[in-house]
């Protein structure tokens, strides 16, 4: 009895070692992912400066970023991952080279994007923020320490006050429970937060979800080359090479037309347009396949996918109304390889993983073309340390509620694992049905007017109407005289 109880140890001994190791390499992938992501956006200037100590603390700063990315990047493949092992242990069910992949591994993933994504929010981007003001206190030693020490204070009376108003907001909701709470910390306090900070994580992604699916379809045109019918990119060429004919002249002579407008703001300025004609003139050199092929197949892809995703929302908001079991809730012990989460086996789980993916891209894309957020938007090697911090709280939110998202909209039926499970408003069916709804509503509006307006748009440009006189270049040969004289001036 006392070897099979060894054995049983010695089972489960290698068994977490195993998924340690596992965790480890996976953790240590997305990281080098989110560090090449963030150099190559950051600002080059902030990290090579003249002060080592302004120097060392930007890198700090990185680092805690890219460690947010990668748990951000972690929390979006979470639910796909579960999906698609859920179904090669349907397919490969006594394979020798597919034992480390069971419910356990999956169940801790669940639990340490959860546990990271907590720590992220709460800790380490606010100390990034704090660290990279902070100057150290008045009278104290300078160094890198001393603003540490001044973080760690503003950090903490933050906490305090965070604390204390959700402690106020937990009095007015359950006044019963109330004053327990404020003893219980780790078990009522920590996950009643992230249960308001995930419910704002699922109402942002409500807002810029439909938004975000409505954009792709322009975002999309923007990166794929057009028809000839749709897009005459010979006269567009044109128009943009005199333009920059123009400001080449312009800048040679030393003179300019607008009387405010400084030598550096003109080069920036005959920098964009040249890269825009050069990326037309690549667009203009397409295979007639890739013209011709290639721009309605993504259209009519991106059609597909919005409206598979309304379809299935629609459905589950049916669902709701006749079954419990379509309320989103928790689940202990994963049964991974019991049976398939989609009534369409393999294929229909492929596609609820495609459906997510793309319902995160759209609210990535919906929410950097909102007004209010539009100033965040990252630019290579131009972005800088507080606007990735900014990025970096931004995707955290939007990745970590990705799950509950999913499981609530009912992408999918793999119900939600560990901690995901535990907020409060899951079990609230009013909640869930309205915000059903209202996901439905909007994306089918925000989709009819995307495609009614394009239509006209195309319409327009297809019967000749866009071939009005236009302000910069009227027509073939003056255009043709000017860019000679402009190309004369430049040599």
């Amino acid at each position: 009895m006392e070897a099979d109880d060894v054995s049983i140890r010695e089972q489960l001994f290698h068994d977490r070692v195993r998924e340690t190791i596992i965790c480890v390499l996976l953790f240590v992938c997305l990281y080098i992912v989110s560090y090449l992501i963030i150099t190559h956006f950051k600002k080059n200037a902030e990290f090579v400066t003249d002060e080592d100590e302004d120097a060392t603390v930007n890198r700090i700063a990185l680092w805690l970023c890219t460690f947010t990315l990668s748990v951000s990047v972690g929390a979006v493949l979470l639910l796909p991952f579960s999906i698609l092992s859920n179904e090669v242990l349907l397919s490969f069910p006594h394979s020798y080279y597919m034992q480390w992949l069971n419910g356990s591994l999956i169940h801790g993933l669940w639990n340490l994007v959860f546990l990271l994504s907590n720590l992220s929010l709460v800790f380490l981007l606010p100390f990034a923020y704090f660290f990279t003001e902070s100057e150290g206190f008045v009278g104290s030693k300078k160094g890198v320490m001393g603003r540490v020490y001044e973080t760690a204070v503003v950090l903490l009376l933050l906490t305090m006050l965070v604390l204390g108003m959700v402690w106020v907001a937990s009095a007015f909701l359950n006044q019963s429970s109330a004053m327990e709470s404020l003893y219980d910390l780790w078990e009522y306090y920590l996950p009643y937060l992230y249960s308001c900070i995930s419910l704002f994580g699922v109402l942002l992604l409500l807002l810029c979800t439909p938004f975000g699916l409505s954009r792709m379809f322009s975002v999309t045109g923007n990166l794929l080359v057009k028809p000839r019918l749709l897009e005459d990119v010979d006269e567009t060429v044109n128009c943009v090479a005199f333009e920059e004919a123009s400001l080449a002249r312009k800048l040679t002579n030393g003179t300019s037309c607008w009387i405010n407008l400084s030598v550096e703001v003109m080069r920036k300025q005959f920098l964009s347009i040249q890269a825009r004609r050069i990326a037309l003139e690549m667009r203009r050199r397409a295979s007639p396949w890739q013209r011709n092929l290639g721009y309605p197949l993504a259209m009519l892809l991106l059609l597909a996918l919005t409206v598979v995703c309304v379809l299935m929302v629609c459905f589950h908001v049916l669902e709701l109304l006749f079954d419990d079991t379509a309320m989103p809730r928790g689940m202990e012990h994963p049964l991974l390889g019991a049976a398939s989460f989609s009534m369409f086996g393999s294929l229909g789980a492929a596609v609820q993983v495609v459906i997510i993916l793309y319902l995160m891209v759209s609210s990535v894309v919906g929410f950097y073309s909102s007004p209010l957020f539009t100033g965040l938007l990252p630019r290579s090697q131009d972005t800088t340390l507080t606007q990735i911090i900014g990025n970096c709280v931004s995707l955290l939110v939007l990745s970590s509620a990705l799950p509950v998202f999913s499981r609530t909209l009912g992408i999918t039926r793999f119900d939600l694992l560990g901690d995901f499970g535990r907020y409060n408003w899951l079990g609230n069916f009013h909640i869930i049905f309205l915000y059903n709804m209202l996901f439905a509503g909007l994306t089918t509006a925000c989709l009819i007017n995307t495609v009614t307006w394009a239509v006209q748009r195309e319409l327009i440009r297809a019967f000749g109407l866009h071939k009005l006189p236009l302000t910069v270049c009227r027509s073939t040969v003056p255009f043709k005289l000017l860019l000679a004289n402009g190309l004369s001036k430049i040599q």
